[in-house]
């Protein structure tokens, strides 16, 4: 685990460089039907306070119910996390007044979470790897929201969202960069979608993040941290890391001390400003909630639940690695989505060579739904499509240049590429006398090229671009080249 950054992480302020310290808590929506205390929907979106329920409401009287299914996710969570299951856990009640959580406390979890310590890799680029622990993760309700813009004199609530389970995940203080917290977040939100405890949906505030900050000369104690409240995207956590680490540094480089506060991040302007001091766990009052009995579970719960789990990104990236040949990056690449990854290996099921299909997938497909909004799941080429397209690549039938130009069809008009190829006459012309013919068209009609070629044979590649262009890109390259070195003697 990096204890301090490496020399190319620090940042250079005017007195010497300095080196910023990131800690994480990550809140997470769980994916279950109903809340985690009440029956009420917890689906996003209704009309403002359709899903709320007299629990919800805090009615007076009205006990909360633990949701099963939430503390299963929890669960899950924690084995993908690889973290200690703590088989006793106790609901808190965490005392705060905010118009939009009616009961005037929150029910949570402080001194006994549900899951313990753990860790996660993350592959900040192709070639640095880290390991970020993680501190704690517990389950509670998830507030309301309060709307200020629908009138100028009054704010609306929405309770749809009180009441909903969030697991909050708390990392240690590992991240030595914006890129580093960045690549964590993406890891963190790729292994809870594979474990389908939370669909990640950060637009919708499904996952958001609370980034504590603080800067220290290096091999210094840790300094002063500001904690910058629900930044809802991965981008913009990277921007407010990077924003607060100047902001502070340029404080102390001036003499000052950082205050210990909560900061909001505003994009727009690109700036963090003070939201409130920070509070501590004393502030909260945080006492056992006298309406819920401690969370008591077996061993043999948490075992049944390991044996459902999927097979997780990292395991998976190890076995695209060693049964494809896949190079790192791109096994990396594919089971970012656990949907890419199945995508893959249905065309490998279909015939096509893995390193091809690899290759494909990522420097061509991807981007092409990138570029149009798409994802694997609503882009309009099946695997068995893509798969054809790859071994007739693959088998020589067509070339690279022509299948750019037949995903470009089969993306307008679904159907079979082997057909399509077929019928327009798109095979790769592998017939030499065919491709000869080509070539010694072009090499007479251009002496003073082919003298020019003899002096500097770089220029051949000039030849192979008339051969293609005569030949309606249809010519097989290779054969192409070797047939000029051997017509001009090169």
């Amino acid at each position: 685990m990096t204890e301090h950054a490496a020399p190319s992480k620090l940042i250079k302020g005017a007195t010497g460089d300095w080196e910023v310290v990131i800690g994480m808590e990550i809140h997470a929506q769980v994916t279950s039907r109903a809340k985690l205390f009440s029956g009420a929907s917890a689906e996003f979106g209704g009309e403002p306070n359709d899903h709320v329920s007299i629990v919800d409401a805090a009615m007076p009287g009205m006990l909360p119910v633990i949701n099963e299914e939430c503390v299963a996710q929890a669960v899950r969570t924690g084995l993908g996390l690889e973290a200690k299951i703590n088989l006793r856990s106790v609901f808190d009640r965490k005392n705060y007044f905010y118009p939009d959580l009616p009961q005037g406390y929150q029910i949570s979890q402080y001194k006994h979470p549900i899951v313990g310590e753990g860790e996660v890799i993350v592959d900040v680029s192709p070639t640095e790897r880290i390991k970020v622990g993680v501190e704690r993760l517990h389950l509670e309700q998830d507030a309301g929201k309060s709307l200020h813009e629908l009138s100028a004199t009054e704010s609306h609530v929405d309770l749809n969202r009180s009441g909903v389970a969030l697991m909050e995940i708390v990392s240690k203080p590992d991240m030595r960069s914006a890129e580093e917290a960045r690549a964590y977040v993406s890891k963190l939100r790729t292994i809870l979608r594979y474990i389908g405890s939370c669909d990640g949906n950060m637009e919708q505030g499904s996952l958001r993040a609370d980034v504590n900050v603080s800067v220290r000369r290096p091999g210094e104690p840790l300094g002063t941290r500001c904690e910058i409240k629900n930044v809802n995207s991965i981008r913009f956590i990277g921007q407010a890391i990077e924003v607060e680490a100047r902001r502070q540094i340029a404080i102390l480089e001036d003499g000052g001390v950082i205050a210990q506060e909560t900061r909001l991040f505003d994009p727009g302007k690109g700036e963090t400003r003070s939201l409130r001091s920070k509070e501590e766990a004393h502030d909260y009052r945080y006492f056992p909630d006298p309406d819920l009995l401690p969370l008591e579970f077996d061993q043999a719960y948490v075992d049944a639940l390991a044996r459902e789990l999927p097979e997780l990104p990292d395991a998976k990236r190890a076995r695209f690695i060693e049964q494809y040949g896949l190079p790192p990056y791109d096994a990396g690449v594919l089971v970012m989505e656990r949907a890419s990854a199945d995508y893959f290996e249905d065309m490998i099921k279909d015939g096509a060579n893995p390193k091809a299909a690899a290759n494909w997938l990522i420097n061509e497909y991807f981007g092409r739904l990138n570029k149009e909004g798409l994802t694997i799941n609503t882009g309009p080429i099946s695997a068995q499509a893509n798969s054809s397209i790859v071994q007739m690549i693959t088998s020589n039938e067509i070339s690279g240049k022509i299948a750019k130009d037949l995903i470009e069809i089969v993306w307008s008009q679904p159907g079979d590429p082997r057909e399509i190829v077929e019928a327009r006459g798109m095979k790769q012309v592998t017939d030499t006398g065919e491709i000869e013919a080509a070539v010694d068209a072009v090499i007479s009609a251009n002496p003073d090229k082919v003298a020019q070629a003899l002096a500097k044979p770089t220029m051949l590649g000039w030849f192979v671009g008339q051969v293609m262009k005569t030949t309606g890109g249809k010519a097989n390259p290779q054969t192409v080249n070797e047939l000029l070195k051997k017509k001009l003697g090169i």
